[in-house]
């Protein structure tokens, strides 16, 4: 009885345990419903504040207004890639044109220790004088000037071409003048063609304009005189002392340029001083191409030119700024070639001088400075003029390798060399060898021999 009941007692305390679970069945997702209702309790509890709310609700809006990146194609990337390059390019060129202070002047001077030429200069054809570009023009006036001391008519003849730069006013005043002389000699005597009077329309707005006219005419033999004016009877001697009677009598005469009745070798002389006068040029200071020769070196190419070598003065420079600025979006456009080669024109005529250095074959270089709108002959004949043997024959080699012919008139703006290049240099082959046959033993014992000229080499210099 006693184990019947304990068996009992069992299977209600069996039952009220709950129903039974298998050990392989998964309990994962009770727990997990467990866990969110949790958390769904927690979150329920933890309400965010009124500004945690206002601070999402802008930081939401910002995100939707932003917009959503642009996708470049290529030609877009190809534009902002030249876009760069030009900005790059306008921000060096204007850090490079503003005044530098002493810290960027020692910075440059490390970086540039030896620069490529001090300056543009300038010989007097009359003086043999050196020049800068500021002091060439009172230079030649002053020497001009000076001349008359020698020779009156030369130094009218130079005044009316040099200090006139109206080249049309220049000319008329040389057609009255030369006119002037020719009426002389067919009428030689004739006195009205040996008198000119000084405020006749023409004379004056021709003639006297012209600056070194009168001091031509001058130099001929004319001289001036006051004369009765034409039509008018002469007047006595006034004795008044009316101030309106003198003024009367004086107003009477005017002044006339006279010529002394000529002899048959003076007329001659005269034809001549007038062929002269016809011929005559503008006296211009000789550009000084500075020739100097360096040693080899891997800075051949590093180039640092002074402003003289600009064709724009600082406010110039300015407006060239702004306009660079202004085209930086339009120059990022694909342009067609015509557009380019306009837009090449106009960098070039920025230029007044180009400074070249050539490259020898021994790794010398030789450098000069030349007019931008100089041609390849000139360029051909200062390189001669420095080799030691400037008979032998040589080809000039722009960058790129490309042949610059010197038979073709060609400005150097127009071969891509303005305002700087490096060239090179190189001798006829068949001609080197037939040199080095000859005079192998002779260049064996002097040790090799330089190719430009004794005075280049005396004052090589060594770029850094």
């Amino acid at each position: 009885m006693k184990k019947f009941l304990d068996g009992i007692k069992k299977d209600m305390t069996f039952k009220s345990a709950g129903p039974g679970k298998k050990l392989t069945d998964d309990r994962s997702g009770a727990a997990d419903r467990g866990h969110r209702s949790s958390a769904a309790k927690q979150q329920q509890r933890e309400e965010p504040s009124e500004g945690s709310q206002r601070a999402g609700a802008a930081a939401l809006a910002r995100i939707e207004q932003q917009q959503r990146p642009k996708l470049l194609t290529s030609q877009d990337a190809i534009r902002n890639q030249v876009k760069r390059e030009l900005e790059a390019e306008a921000a060096a060129l204007a850090e490079k044109d503003q005044p530098d202070t002493a810290e960027g002047t020692n910075l440059a001077a490390k970086e540039h220790p030896c620069p490529s030429v001090s300056g543009v200069y300038f010989t007097c054809p009359l003086t043999g004088a050196t020049l800068t570009r500021a002091q060439r023009e009172g230079h030649i006036k002053e020497a001009i000037l000076k001349r008359f001391e020698e020779d009156a008519v030369e130094a009218s003849v130079m005044m009316i071409h040099t200090f006139n730069k109206d080249k049309e006013k220049v000319k008329a005043a040389v057609d009255i003048m030369s006119k002037y002389v020719e009426n002389i000699c067919k009428n030689p005597s004739e006195d009205k063609y040996r008198k000119l009077k000084v405020s006749n329309k023409v004379f004056q707005d021709k003639v006297v304009a012209v600056e070194g006219s009168r001091e031509f005419l001058q130099a001929l033999g004319f001289t001036s005189h006051m004369l009765p004016v034409q039509g008018t009877l002469p007047l006595p001697v006034c004795t008044c002392q009316v101030s309106s009677c003198v003024s009367w009598c004086a107003e009477a005469e005017e002044e006339f340029l006279l010529l002394p009745e000529q002899s048959a070798d003076a007329l001659e002389l005269m034809k001549e001083r007038r062929d002269r006068l016809q011929r005559g040029e503008p006296l211009r200071a000789q550009l000084d191409r500075r020739p100097q020769a360096f040693r080899a070196s891997d800075h051949a190419t590093r180039f640092q030119l002074p402003p003289d070598f600009y064709n724009l003065n600082a406010e110039e420079l300015k407006k060239e700024q702004q306009h660079r600025s202004d085209l930086v979006e339009k120059n990022s456009m694909l342009r067609t070639k015509a557009m380019r080669e306009r837009d090449e024109q106009r960098e070039r005529r920025k230029y007044n001088y180009a400074l070249l250095r050539v490259r020898l074959p021994d790794g010398t270089l030789l450098q000069g400075t030349f007019y931008a709108w100089e041609r390849l002959p000139a360029l051909y004949d200062f390189v001669r003029d420095s080799l030691l043997d400037g008979w032998q024959p040589f080809d000039l080699l722009a960058p790129g390798g490309v042949k610059l012919q010197e038979s073709e008139d060609v400005a150097l703006a127009e071969c891509n060399l303005v305002p700087a290049a490096l060239l090179s240099l190189a001798f006829d082959a068949a001609v080197q060898a037939d040199i080095a046959a000859v005079q192998q033993a002779d260049i064996a014992a002097a040790g090799g021999r330089t190719l430009l000229k004794d005075k280049l080499v005396e004052n090589i210099q060594t770029l850094t």
